[in-house]
């Protein structure tokens, strides 16, 4: 995965917005209270694999196009259930492959009579057959076509040396560890051994939920030595609060939202310095890296709150790795870790 295509420099970051407002305004919706509610759901609400998805699964993604003749553009297709959707529309491209990270306009689409359209007082469009295409009431037309991402570190082979917690084989380097559908790993576990230095490889792949809401749309973590959680949540379309993923729990946001839509499988890779201790005194805080689908989103954050809530207290002890269970299908493979 590339980096930013954009410079960053003021003009063109200013060039950008006013196409965004040109193209979308007026089409852009209020979205915090709706999206911020977090329900209670079953398992009934999840689909865990794209053959019993629903319709609403093909509309929902990422496009990619540009604003003909000025520029590109990305946009991200967030299933609400019902035929309705959230659609963010990212200046520059998508996030980690152009988008600024700050210039954005948010719409509305809806399916009726298997027909999608995105409308607004600025502008219409369609999405059809994995195109999504419009035009503003001046004429502007713009044109995106739906892709799948895949994560530069997405299948990474254990480093020579690391301890693999999980093949696809075996569920045995793990308290209440099982296999599911076959080769995957199930959450609320926790790894047998314990670890102080390290870095960390893991995929995890989360249910389609579009009738969720804010906290119970897929949500796991990854608890690093037992403290500290590094949040898992579909937060495909969303921002960077420090209750999204990627964020370390409560504490740290992430520097960019880098989810990929439900039912993806996605990457952390994680590395941890562990606070130094001179028995029972803290001499130095821990650091972590952390990265999302190949792209920083931590660099080097000392962990100076200690740990998150629901995280054991910090000692001169290692500790284990945890896969939080909070009522969601959230599958795991490909882990392994790489003793500092």
């Amino acid at each position: 995965m590339s980096g930013c295509r954009g410079s960053g420099k003021a003009p063109r970051s200013m060039m950008r917005r006013w196409l965004l407002t040109k193209l979308f305004a007026g089409v852009s919706i209020a979205l915090g209270t709706s999206r911020s509610r977090a329900t209670a759901r079953t398992w009934d609400d999840a689909s865990i694999n794209p053959e019993s998805a629903g319709p609403d699964f093909a509309i929902q993604g990422e496009y990619d196009g540009e604003i003909i003749g000025k520029g590109q553009i990305g946009a991200q297709v967030v299933a609400e259930g019902d035929g309705k959707f959230m659609v963010q529309f990212l200046s520059g491209g998508l996030p980690g492959e152009g988008w600024d990270g700050m210039n954005k306009v948010a719409a509305s689409a809806r399916t009726v009579n298997r027909k999608t359209t995105l409308q607004g007082d600025g502008g219409t469009g369609e999405i059809v057959d994995g195109k999504l295409a419009g035009a503003t009431r001046e004429g502007q037309q713009f044109a995106l076509t739906r892709l799948t991402r895949q994560s530069p570190t997405l299948g990474a082979k254990p480093s020579r040396g690391a301890v693999v917690l999980f093949d696809g084989s075996s569920a045995g380097e793990w308290k209440g560890g099982k296999l599911v559908n076959g080769s995957l790993l199930n959450n609320g576990i926790i790894s047998r051994r314990s670890f102080q230095d390290f870095s960390l490889h893991l995929e995890f792949r989360l249910p389609f939920m579009p009738k969720a809401r804010g906290q119970a749309r897929a949500n796991s973590g990854v608890y690093v030595q037992d403290r500290w959680e590094v949040q898992i949540l579909d937060s495909f379309g969303r921002g960077t609060e420090d209750n999204e993923c990627g964020a370390i729990y409560a504490q740290f946001k992430p520097l960019l939202q880098m989810s990929y839509p439900p039912l993806s499988w996605q990457t952390y890779d994680i590395e941890l310095q562990a606070a130094r201790f001179d028995g029972d005194k803290k001499l130095a805080d821990g650091l972590i890296t952390v990265k999302h689908n190949g792209v920083i989103i931590h660099d080097h954050v000392n962990l100076s709150k200690g740990p998150t809530p629901g995280g054991h207290e910090e000692a001169a002890l290692p500790g284990p790795i945890r896969l939080q269970d909070h009522g969601n299908p959230v599958y795991f493979r490909n882990i392994w870790i790489e003793k500092k």
